[in-house]
């Protein structure tokens, strides 16, 4: 039987994944799609998700393929080690204002100080973002929809179980250079002890700064709320990007709550084909 909670969550995704066929005056990204992918002279500046945990309300360009990937993320909590390689967003343009993305964990393993180490492929993540406005990524603002499933892979990592959620992320221009990015989101998490899905919210705001020649860097506030539990961290980090479709990006996650990680530094890149 399907959880109450997780229901309207997979309704609400599959209501927009209906969205997903071409619209008619959807901009110069109109009638480009899978098959058809946008020339190179009607590309957007590139925008991924990675690496700050607000995520860009900007899609992939029609008919393309991005990749957004962690060579490796580290992480501590008390005495307890986690680090994850090939982290991966693999993503595909469905149209001019939208695109589906595939969310997987190539690699963890865990280093408990108490024992009980594990490691392997971790579950699946599918998402699907709707822009509403400020696709171009000229614009001074822009807001996206971007509901999502967490698919169980059976592994020794994963808990078995469906789960979902729904994020609204936001852009906005404070100045040239200084850009605001905030993003909420309602996950409904499967809890092993009550064998019952409960609902959290996710918070967030972070700061991005433009310092030209292809560099930027960003501060952010992430916070997470779930029954007693709230896990906070303030996260920075900086992006280089040496050409149109590639950038690169590293960053640490320092927790400011005592159910955070103490500590979290990654590396990565972004590809966009």
């Amino acid at each position: 039987m399907t959880d109450p909670l997780i229901a309207p969550l997979m309704a609400a995704a599959a209501a927009f994944a209906t969205q997903a066929a071409p619209a008619d005056g959807a901009g110069p990204q109109a009638g480009y799609g899978i098959g058809n992918p946008v020339p190179d002279e009607l590309l957007r500046p590139l925008s991924p998700d990675r690496p700050n945990a607000t995520e860009s309300p900007q899609t992939v360009d029609a008919g393309r393929l991005q990749f957004e990937v962690s060579f490796g993320d580290w992480s501590r909590e008390r005495r307890d080690d986690t680090v994850i390689g090939l982290q991966t967003i693999a993503k595909v343009g469905l149209t001019g204002d939208s695109d589906l993305q595939l969310i997987f964990d190539a690699f963890t393993t865990t280093d408990n100080a108490a024992g009980g180490d594990e490691d392997g492929f971790g579950d699946v993540i599918v998402r699907y973002k709707k822009n509403l406005w400020g696709n171009d990524g000229e614009s001074d603002s822009a807001l996206a929809l971007l509901p999502f499933v967490k698919i169980p892979t059976g592994t020794d990592l994963s808990n078995d179980e469906v789960e979902g959620g729904f994020a609204v992320p936001y852009s906005t221009s404070l100045t040239d250079t200084i850009g605001l990015g905030l993003m909420g989101q309602v996950n409904a998490s499967y809890d092993g002890a009550d064998d019952e899905h409960d609902l959290g919210f996710l918070h967030t705001a972070a700061l991005g700064f433009s310092h030209g020649g292809g560099t930027s860097t960003y501060v952010e506030y992430a916070g997470f709320a779930i029954d007693d539990v709230y896990d906070a961290s303030l996260n920075a980090g900086a992006l280089y990007q040496p050409s149109r479709d590639l950038m690169f990006d590293a960053g640490v996650r320092l927790g400011v709550t005592d159910d955070a990680s103490d500590l979290g530094v990654f590396v990565g890149f972004t590809y966009r084909h």
